[in-house]
């Protein structure tokens, strides 16, 4: 009877919980609360270990200044990591919901300044839903986001020479069959969010959410906050262990297997981090790096060969000053760019800062 009573408790009160936070009714959203906080505990502990066994880091702290930029950047890390976790990381959806609403902007401007706007910018406005994601693709005319996504294609490749009357065909072969949007290049469907992702890179358990080109500077920055906080929470440990390695040995244990574990996660976090910053110069993605011969626009580039790279000086202006809630759409390189990428560095190439610029 005992048992239960303690199960028809538990599930009252797990009920309750669920009506005053409904959201908690999706698993989905209950396991990435739980790694939310798990991750929280984790650096609490770390942390708190640390000031708990070391009286003389708590004194250190009201005297020297550097122990409390150490906390600092403890707090900052965290803010980060929520700041990322409730990012958007770039819907497909949300970008062709914003181009049709530009496209509606400019008929009316181009309607109240009494000139006829042109037939690129007509579009087809659709209702986006719960129930109803996209747009009908079974008449001849192209919204403007298709439109939009065919001229991400070069001139002389197949999406964009082909015939109106295949039109729609080809846009059903090409269109997600998840989200029923057309993705543009580089866009892929994430299962975990069952949305459409620019420029997808991963889904992160951790976070919760996808990086793409919505969020992928603040994750960058965030896994970089992250190992210096590594790194300093490592040295604070090392420091305490050479003063007082004698004098409990449980404390000791204790520790030690902080320690080596805290290595650990700084060697993932700076391989994670040196990884991204290659991404990043080279304008690339994880998905992109590693499904490259899946990957059909990408299947007979060379591997040496980086097609959306504009050179590592470019590339890292644009993954940093990038404005938030604005989508931007690359188009796939021609042949003779593909073709200009391809040729080996000269000494003069060199010189030029070919690769920079």
């Amino acid at each position: 009877m005992t048992m239960v009573g303690l199960r028809d408790g538990w599930n009252c009160a797990f009920r309750r919980c669920l009506d005053y936070f409904p959201s908690l009714s999706d698993p989905a959203r209950r396991s990435s609360l739980c790694l939310k906080l798990a991750l929280v505990m984790i650096h609490l502990i770390y942390v708190g270990v640390l000031f708990l066994f070391d009286k003389d880091l708590v004194a250190k702290t009201k005297q020297q200044p550097y122990t409390g930029l150490y906390l600092f950047l403890f707090v900052a890390t965290l803010v980060q990591y929520f700041l990322t976790a409730g990012s958007s990381p770039g819907y497909v959806l949300d970008a062709m919901r914003v181009a049709n609403q530009a496209d509606n902007l400019l008929r009316k401007t181009s309607m109240t300044m009494k000139q006829p706007a042109s037939s690129r910018n007509v579009s087809v406005v659709f209702p986006v839903d719960g129930n109803q994601l996209g747009r009908n693709l079974s008449g001849n005319n192209p919204t403007t986001w298709t439109k939009l996504v065919m001229e991400m294609y070069p001139p002389g490749s197949s999406p964009r020479q082909t015939d109106r009357y295949i039109m729609p065909f080809l846009l059903r072969s090409l269109t997600c069959s998840y989200c029923n949007v057309l993705p543009p290049p580089r866009a892929r469907h994430c299962h975990d969010c069952d949305k459409c992702v620019l420029e997808f890179d991963h889904h992160c358990v951790w976070l919760g959410t996808c990086v793409g080109q919505g969020n992928h500077c603040r994750f960058w920055w965030y896994i970089f906050e992250e190992t210096g906080l590594c790194t300093w929470t490592g040295i604070l440990y090392i420091t305490y262990l050479k003063v007082n390695i004698s004098k409990a040995w449980w404390i000791d244990v204790i520790m030690i297997f902080l320690l080596v574990t805290l290595s650990m996660c700084f060697v993932f976090l700076l391989l994670l981090v040196l990884f991204h910053s290659f991404l990043v110069l080279t304008n690339q993605t994880t998905y992109e790096l590693a499904r490259r011969r899946r990957i059909p626009y990408l299947r007979g580039i060379p591997e040496r060969v980086h097609p959306y790279s504009k050179g590592a000086c470019r590339n890292l202006y644009n993954f940093c000053c990038t404005i938030n809630g604005t989508y931007s759409l690359e188009p796939l390189p021609s042949q003779q760019e593909l073709d200009e990428k391809s040729k080996p560095y000269t000494c003069m190439d060199v010189l030029s800062c070919r690769c920079c610029c």
